[in-house]
């Protein structure tokens, strides 16, 4: 059953541990925001290729300065990755985890996150690790700080992509930009393409 991969339970409950070592503060699994892939069309794969970018579906962990100070921003989702970002060509059983430090810069770890001996190096990797601990008589805490302040997924900036199915007449697309003026969202791109008697508009949006 590919349920919890298809829709990002697992990338979910694994970006929730890695929150929490990398911000020393306790994030579960519930606190994370789940979107999967299979909303995604054919249309929206090629639409993407189209504009260069490549649909990835992407888990996202971000310590962020709140109004109360420090919250966690952890989330899964379908994402337009450029197709000249490294991410953009991981595939397959592969993984990667893609680090952004304010000294460090930009760093990736990048492997197979599947299969019989990847999955049996790992385990056995932490079981030398425990044998190893016990033997010497010392350990290994991870220890995660107070629970994390979880910033909502309403609260979340970013471009976002937006296919839309509409009747091929006058006057539609001066309405569709009348809502978006409406709510005082910008327009970086739009294309449209016929689709029988009606139309297929693509919009990316600016933050």
């Amino acid at each position: 059953d590919p349920t919890a991969d298809v829709e990002g339970f697992d990338a979910g409950a694994k970006a929730a541990i890695m929150a929490s070592l990398a911000f020393d503060a306790r994030v579960v699994a519930g606190d994370v925001y789940h979107e999967g892939i299979s909303g995604i069309t054919a249309h929206d794969i090629a639409s993407a290729s189209r504009l260069g970018h490549v649909i990835k579906l992407l888990a996202v962990c971000e310590n962020l300065e709140g109004p109360d100070g420090a919250e966690v921003a952890v989330r899964v989702h379908p994402a337009m990755v450029p197709e000249q970002h490294p991410l953009a060509g991981v595939r397959d059983s592969f993984n990667a985890v893609f680090i952004e430090g304010a000294a460090v810069d930009d760093l990736m770890l990048y492997g197979r996150g599947a299969g019989g001996d990847p999955t049996a190096s790992a385990v056995l990797g932490d079981l030398i690790d425990a044998a190893t601990n016990r033997v010497r008589g010392t350990a290994a805490p991870v220890g995660f700080g107070e629970r994390a302040r979880i910033r909502s997924i309403d609260d979340q900036r970013s471009p976002f992509y937006l296919s839309l199915d509409v009747e091929d007449r006058p006057g539609v697309l001066r309405a569709i930009a009348e809502v978006f003026e409406t709510h005082r969202v910008s327009i970086r791109s739009l294309e449209q393409e016929g689709i029988g008697d009606d139309a297929r508009i693509v919009l990316i949006t600016h933050t």
